[in-house]
């Protein structure tokens, strides 16, 4: 059967009026690249986690929303006002649940750091500002060139052997980054600056998380398409063995 993948949503004010919204560019790469549905989660808090029961995988997309630094222990906001506490709220507890039932994982830029914050690390809240990193946003131009490939990661572990390839290049569009690794989480992947693009959590099938965006072009590069595939059959394996079990 198609598995069926969780696809947590933002919470986002337009009108008076409060939405639930996730780039489409997501589900369109889960059906294109790993041969699963999305189904998208509103950011209603821990009541969403009933959802669980019912997914074959979950996928933690981007947002240009950073987690709420009170979430990992910091004081100091150094990009106040662009958070999104309902999404917090929401996207924390289902990663724990997730990780508990053994349900696959896959988290992508904001995701990585959500997965990263629920196991208990913290971020780095702005990378372009520590001595000797690059600047890992997306610049200046067209939502084209803000994605197009910008620098090399080394792949070690797990991600370099489902990829099939020990370095990459990658896009990057993002400011804020793992620091301290949550409990569990193993890193598998760096940028030439030492930051840290990619993670596992130790013991599971298939739970990690990415700091670029594989979702784009997936089908154009093969290590994207790659990690995509791999979820998929981690999340049809999943499904199978829930099913038999029950």
């Amino acid at each position: 059967m198609t598995p069926i993948i969780g696809l947590p949503a933002c919470a986002k004010e337009a009108g008076g009026h409060l939405f639930a919204t996730t780039p489409s560019r997501y589900g369109k790469a889960l059906i294109a690249a790993a041969d699963a549905l999305p189904v998208v989660i509103p950011p209603e808090g821990e009541a969403m986690l009933a959802l669980l029961d019912r997914l074959d995988g979950l996928l933690l997309p981007g947002s240009p929303s950073n987690v709420e630094p009170a979430r990992y222990g910091e004081t100091a906001d150094l990009t106040p006002g662009r958070h999104d506490p309902a999404r917090d709220a929401t996207v924390l507890p289902l990663v724990r649940g997730a990780l508990a039932r053994g349900l696959p994982l896959l988290a992508i830029c904001r995701g990585v750091q959500e997965l990263n914050v629920a196991l208990g690390g913290t971020l780095h809240q702005q990378v372009q500002e520590l001595p000797g990193r690059l600047d890992h946003r997306g610049g200046p131009g067209t939502t084209a060139e803000k994605y197009r490939p910008k620098h090399t990661v080394a792949l070690e572990g797990g991600v370099a052997e489902l990829i099939g390839r020990r370095e990459i290049t990658v896009n990057s569009l993002h400011e804020q980054a793992i620091d301290r690794p949550g409990q569990g989480l193993v890193v598998e992947a760096r940028a030439p600056d030492g930051t840290i693009e990619a993670v596992r959590v130790a013991g599971s099938s298939f739970a990690l998380g990415v700091q670029w965006h594989p979702e784009w072009d997936v089908l154009a590069f093969p290590d994207r398409a790659a990690l995509f595939a791999a979820f998929g059959r981690a999340a049809r394996a999943f499904g199978a063995g829930f099913r038999r079990a029950a």
